[in-house]
């Protein structure tokens, strides 16, 4: 799987309503997919976090259908274990470069 660098790119913003309906601002992360998956999973973080060492990631199933984007909230414990080893696995290799 390719890696872009994404060090000069503007960070990709998405909207996410909260159980009041209001929506929150995210910066997407990582987006990726699991071997032996159609799934795609993306990593977002608040984007009005005043404190960065202790930002949440959250991480939802994507799918694309046009310029809609339909996420979806990950509640089966193995397939949220996957996308957490994936990511973990993800960000070890972007330290090493």
């Amino acid at each position: 799987m390719a890696h872009d660098n994404h060090a000069h790119e503007e960070p990709e913003i998405i909207y996410i309503p909260d159980d009041e309906g209001n929506e929150e601002e995210f910066e997407v992360i990582m987006k990726f997919e699991v071997d032996g998956s159609d799934n795609k999973y993306m990593m977002v973080v608040p984007m009005d976090s005043e404190d960065e060492e202790t930002d949440e990631v959250y991480a939802f199933r994507y799918e694309e259908d046009g310029d809609d984007l339909k996420l979806f909230i990950i509640e089966d414990e193995e397939e949220w274990n996957i996308v957490e080893e994936t990511f973990n696995t993800l960000v070890d290799s972007e330290e090493e470069l």
